[in-house]
């Protein structure tokens, strides 16, 4: 990590810690570089939180989705955590990280998971029967590319995660249950 921590990401860190209650693994393990924090924060800030026909919910979801598939740990412990506070559904949260398809889901929250799971397993193998049957649940056309963006996010981060041995934060672990 750099040291001393610039000012603006001194202040971001010290809001996550009074927000979360801890700061992220994830933003120590980019604070290396500080241009590639702002950018993994920008992406990471734009994609999940930003404007979108997607909830946050269903956003940190596909993350779980994703990461599950990919068995990136950071990201499953992190983002399961997060589905567990956002839902207010402890046992969602767990049938995500372990196998989405057992979890008790709309047929809305089906469609974009099947599809953020095929996009993670064999992208070369999405079609626009896909696409439609996500149109079919509802999604229009931008939460459709909403919904590829968060899960190309986290096939990236996953694989930055596992390569560099990124740990979850202790606390994630016991929250939200």
């Amino acid at each position: 990590m750099v040291d001393p921590l610039p000012p603006e990401t001194r202040k971001y860190f010290d809001l996550c810690a009074e927000r979360l209650g801890l700061v992220p693994n994830v933003l120590a393990a980019y604070a290396f570089d500080i241009g590639k924090l702002n950018a993994f924060t920008a992406m990471y800030n734009d994609l999940m939180l930003g404007e979108s026909g997607l909830s946050k919910l269903e956003r940190e979801m596909i993350a779980v989705v994703v990461s599950s598939i990919n068995r990136c740990w950071y990201c499953q412990v992190a983002h399961g955590a997060t589905v567990r506070a956002l839902s207010g559904d402890p046992a969602l949260g767990e049938a995500l990280v372990m196998n989405y398809r057992v979890a008790p889901l709309d047929p809305r929250q089906r469609a974009m998971l099947d599809f953020a799971a095929k996009l993670t397993e064999a992208s070369h193998r999405v079609e626009e029967p896909d696409r439609q049957a996500l149109r079919e649940a509802g999604f229009s056309d931008r939460d459709i590319w909403d919904i590829a963006a968060v899960a190309g996010f986290f096939n990236m981060t996953n694989r930055v995660a596992s390569a560099s041995g990124m740990e979850p934060n202790p606390d994630y672990h016991g929250s939200h249950r």
